[in-house]
């Protein structure tokens, strides 16, 4: 369906108060590397029928169209349980469930037709919207192309049991997706698939989701679900789920120990039904390739931005392998390690470095590279005469504490000293006195370090002396 373009000549924002100003410019910016990323990128969204019932489709359909005005290529999936069932209702009709897909029959499968077809029309209403002041108004226009894109075959008997009109996705047709992307056009897929012999399916949306990402080689798939995200690994410390904890980042094998845990005992951990069938779905398209499966409240406006242009991201991040590497720094990384150390150069907590400087010397250093961004760095001077050997500009951004990212540089700090037949480690601070003491650091004096470097020492910083046996 193409729409017309936008009629609206003027575009008046909200006004962005004075006390907010300053915040609204540091996120704009911060947001800047996403935008270069995203863009031409293929991004696959899937949501349940609730956000239609919900009244939230409005403010979503916004924000996809954001999203692909800055070039990025979405395809919508769409399910619609909630729909089906109220048509279910309407028909004085039922249906049973067996492990959680519905069996449909031939009645339940006209309802499942009439909820389909009314949810395409609410979207291709939506898509045509040019309200002023939105992301829909001055657009160039806006197509939603749908149509019999999946080839869906029966479930058919499990258990002695008929599921007779259910299906399961046999196949997607990825070359005429990727042809409406190129053009610019959103698909929106619904949750029927159509089999050779021309008959229709119910399927599961979390099953059209990952079969699509994985057909599609997207570079993200995100569940919009009823909870703030997963919850944490059950380990020793955490037999039961906590309510208000979840994971941010689970590498797809974590992944898969938490659904079969969960699994096993739902009622410990806490998810949904539907937040289960997304979590399977996750580790289904993490092993398929996907690189990145996002799980985010669709109960929060806005939650889709907030996940993909904020650093901390809104729910949990499902990774097709871990986001770290600690790896040797490069001169490719000096701008990183910069806007790492730069706060804290500004504070006085580290002694201020040049461009130049921190070049000649990145050789020293040691990052660990979060997912592109540079989330910690330290460096190792050797005195090799002495045994000795000086660990600085040890630092962690603080957006990611708490993941011991300290204890991995510490501990590579460690080795790499071995392998040049170091005896002692030694650090100059002025304020972490306690992370060192903490592992095994012991407080020391000018004597004891290098005579090198005792003449560069900074009597007005008064920093303290820290000495570690190896």
């Amino acid at each position: 369906m193409k729409c017309f373009p936008r009629r609206w000549n003027t575009i008046v924002p909200p006004p962005i108060r004075p006390h907010h100003t300053a915040d609204f410019v540091t996120w704009f910016r911060s947001a800047a590397p996403w935008l270069h990323a995203f863009r031409g990128k293929t991004f696959v969204i899937a949501f349940g029928g609730e956000i239609v019932e919900s009244g939230q489709v409005e403010s979503l359909t916004q924000d996809i169209n954001l999203l692909t005005s800055i070039g990025i290529r979405v395809v919508i999936v769409c399910g619609s349980r909630p729909q089906i069932n109220a048509a279910l209702t309407a028909r004085g009709l039922s249906t049973e469930f067996h492990h959680g897909l519905r069996v449909t029959h031939p009645k339940a499968m006209d309802c499942v037709k009439e909820a389909v077809g009314r949810l395409r029309i609410e979207f291709e209403q939506r898509f045509s919207f040019g309200l002023p002041n939105t992301p829909m108004a001055q657009s160039e226009g806006v197509r939603l192309m749908s149509g019999s894109l999946i080839t869906a075959q029966p479930v058919g008997v499990i258990e002695g049991l008929d599921f007779q009109f259910s299906g399961n996705v046999r196949d997607i047709d990825a070359e005429t997706i990727h042809h409406a992307l190129d053009n610019g056009d959103i698909v929106l897929l619904t949750p029927i698939g159509y089999s050779p012999t021309g008959e229709a399916f119910n399927l599961m949306m979390e099953d059209v989701a990952a079969s699509v990402a994985i057909a599609l080689d997207a570079e993200k798939l995100i569940f919009l679900i009823d909870a703030a995200g997963l919850p944490p690994l059950p380990g020793p410390k955490t037999k039961r789920a906590r309510a208000q904890e979840i994971s941010r980042e689970l590498a797809a094998a974590e992944a898969e120990m938490l659904f079969k845990a969960a699994a096993q005992s739902p009622e410990l951990s806490g998810m949904s039904e539907d937040t289960l069938r997304a979590l399977d779905a996750a580790v289904r398209a993490s092993k398929g390739g996907v690189a990145r499966t996002h799980l985010i409240p669709r109960e929060t406006d806005g939650a889709l931005l907030m996940e993909l242009f904020s650093y901390g991201g809104i729910g949990t991040m499902i990774t097709e392998a871990g986001l770290e590497t600690l790896r040797d720094a490069t001169i490719d990384d000096v701008g990183g390690v910069l806007k790492l150390i730069e706060p804290l150069e500004a504070d006085g907590t580290l002694v201020r470095r040049g461009r130049e400087k921190l070049e000649a010397e990145i050789g020293q250093f040691s990052v660990i590279d979060h997912d592109g961004v540079i989330a910690g760095c330290a460096a190792l001077y050797p005195f090799n005469r002495e045994g000795l050997a000086e660990m600085a500009c040890f630092v962690v951004s603080p957006g990611y504490r708490g993941r011991n990212y300290g204890e991995q540089l510490l501990s590579r700090m460690e080795a790499k000293a071995r392998q040049n037949r170091i005896k002692r480690l030694f650090v100059l601070t002025t304020r972490t006195a306690h992370w060192f003491i903490e592992h095994g650091f012991v407080e020391g004096s000018l004597d004891e370090l290098p005579e090198a470097r005792q003449k560069l020492y900074n009597f007005q910083r008064q920093s303290k002396i820290f000495l570690k046996k190896l």
